[in-house]
């Protein structure tokens, strides 16, 4: 809006109209705008956490090569098969990561929340991976919080978790107080 000479005047043209009408749009996929499309996935957002670590949203085998020449040895799936439609299958993944030659492993983490044998499992894994680690969730907050659970429950600070995982995107806060319990032994 624009104030001045006769009041204000919309620069974008005239108001839209407040009612909307649905209408079935062709898309590339053959079907209407309403109809179950396949899946979108972004390219591969990568944060770094540290020089150990890094997580993604959901990957596909097609970015495990991507991955090997970034210099990833080891991939982590947190995410159970079949959370959403259209979704890669872990086994897809792991099969690529296999071929590529690099490690994987699946701790599918669920709305039932964390247990103490995925917090065990995280950390063996941090402690025997011979290079870089990805990863991934279909967002990356599990895979985040997962790595400062297990980071903690092995000993680590939990501010510099925090502080690690905030740098990377990740609010840690709402877990601090189980950082700290798990710190603690």
């Amino acid at each position: 809006m624009v104030e001045g000479g006769s009041g204000k005047r919309n620069l974008f043209g005239p108001r839209p109209s407040t009612s909307l009408r649905l209408v079935p749009l062709p898309t590339l996929w053959g079907g209407f705008a309403w109809d179950d499309p396949p899946r979108y996935l972004p390219p591969m957002h990568i944060r770094r956490i540290d020089d150990r670590i890094s997580v993604s949203p959901q990957i596909t085998a097609d970015d495990v090569a991507t991955l090997k020449a970034q210099g990833f040895t080891t991939i982590v799936n947190n995410r159970p098969d079949d959370e959403e439609a259209g979704q890669p299958a872990g086994d897809a993944i792991a099969d690529a990561a296999a071929a590529a030659g690099l490690a994987y492993h699946a701790i599918p983490i669920t709305h039932a929340g964390f247990s103490h044998p995925q917090l065990d499992a995280m950390a063996q894994i941090l402690e025997q991976a011979d290079g870089p680690i990805l990863a991934y969730c279909r967002s990356g907050t599990r895979s985040c919080n997962l790595w400062a659970l297990a980071s903690a429950k092995q000993g680590g600070d939990p501010a510099h978790l925090v502080a690690s995982g905030g740098a990377a995107g990740y609010d840690l806060s709402g877990i601090r107080p189980t950082l700290d319990a798990l710190a603690r032994g």
